[in-house]
């Protein structure tokens, strides 16, 4: 018998990502794909957005400002020190011009969102990056760049990055990216070429596991990743194709070390093993386009369906969300992984 989805939340506005604080508060990012607006934010009582961390960081401009808030929000996940850290991807889309230093990691306190760290990721950008997603790995932090493939390592105890793969076939997206049985198409009715993208950390740490949009996933031994004189070579040399996953929406990872990944082509989620096994854990046509997931410690994970596969970006100009967004929660038992989650 499959488990169930639970709706939780909705709105009128194409999110792509859901966190929970310790005390179970969402907190919720929005990558702007179905035009402008709030780009961070909290859910509060009847499912009101209240902009996070204030009004400010969120407020509309005519030309984005990185001084004065957010340029483009794409990920947000509390971290193992507790902090809401939120991605700025730093280019208005995917494929599309980076802003000057709008290519951020920001750390805030959430209770009183505070902003605690700003990591400037310039030093690891190109023209057309895109800063896509992070995960944490004790002393470091892991970033996927979705524009420009590549993945960014950053030591947190010094801030020190470099920038690893780029260009590499693991990292770059290779195959059409499909959902509901239709190839995606940017604005122009170009495919839709989504390059380096999830990415999850084993449990234990030894582990980096990446892939494009359209898959395949792929690991790497971390200890290469976290080692800044290991060679370009070497870290190609060592990269192994982990399963040969279809176009993914987003992903997350459990304490025992199997990946949940959701495949929009046929709306369902797909649990693989450490040993990479893999079963259909669930298969329901709510699942649209679902993405960046949060396992909390309630053995709950909580699956934004984004839709974002109904956006002009995604969908060949073309807009055909059906609103609400919803967020649903699945029981499946599982505890989070310590090392890169609250």
């Amino acid at each position: 018998m499959e488990p169930d989805l639970e709706p939780l939340w909705a709105a009128q506005r194409v999110w792509n990502g859901v966190a929970l604080d310790a005390d179970g508060t969402p907190y919720v990012s929005f990558p702007s794909a179905d035009g402008r607006g709030v780009q961070a934010a909290r859910i509060g009582p009847g499912d009101a957005l209240v902009p996070f961390p204030d009004e400010p960081w969120n407020r509309l401009r005519r030309e984005p400002d990185p001084d004065a808030g957010f340029v483009n929000v794409n990920a947000l996940r509390f971290g193992p020190d507790g902090l809401l850290w939120i991605v700025d991807a730093g280019a208005p889309g995917i494929g599309e011009a980076a802003v000057e230093g709008g290519g951020r990691l920001l750390a805030f306190e959430a209770a009183s969102g505070t902003l605690a760290r700003t990591i400037d990721l310039a030093p690891a950008l190109k023209g057309k990056s895109y800063v896509d997603d992070i995960r944490f790995n004790g002393d470091h932090v892991y970033a996927t760049d979705a524009g420009d493939p590549g993945l960014i390592v950053i030591r947190l105890s010094d801030g020190a990055m470099r920038r690893v793969l780029g260009g590499h076939p693991s990292t770059t997206d290779r195959r059409p990216m499909r959902a509901d049985g239709t190839v995606l198409r940017t604005k122009k009715g170009d495919e839709l070429r989504v390059h380096c993208d999830q990415l999850e950390v084993s449990p234990d740490g030894q582990w980096l596991y990446y892939q494009p949009g359209s898959g395949p996933l792929y690991r790497l031994p971390a200890d290469l990743l976290n080692d800044f004189g290991t060679q370009e070579d070497a870290l190609a040399a060592a990269v192994e194709t982990s399963f040969d996953s279809p176009t993914t929406g987003g992903t997350a990872i459990d304490a025992e070390g199997a990946i949940y990944l959701n495949a929009p082509d046929t709306r369902t989620l797909i649990r693989i093993a450490p040993d990479g096994a893999s079963e259909v854990l669930l298969q329901d046509d709510r699942l649209i386009w679902a993405d960046a997931m949060w396992l909390h410690r309630d053995g709950c994970l909580y699956i934004p369906a984004t839709q974002q596969n109904r956006t002009p970006g995604f969908n060949g100009g073309r807009m055909a969300v059906e609103y609400p967004v919803w967020i649903y929660r699945l029981e499946i038992g599982r505890q989070p992984a310590p090392n890169d989650h609250a």
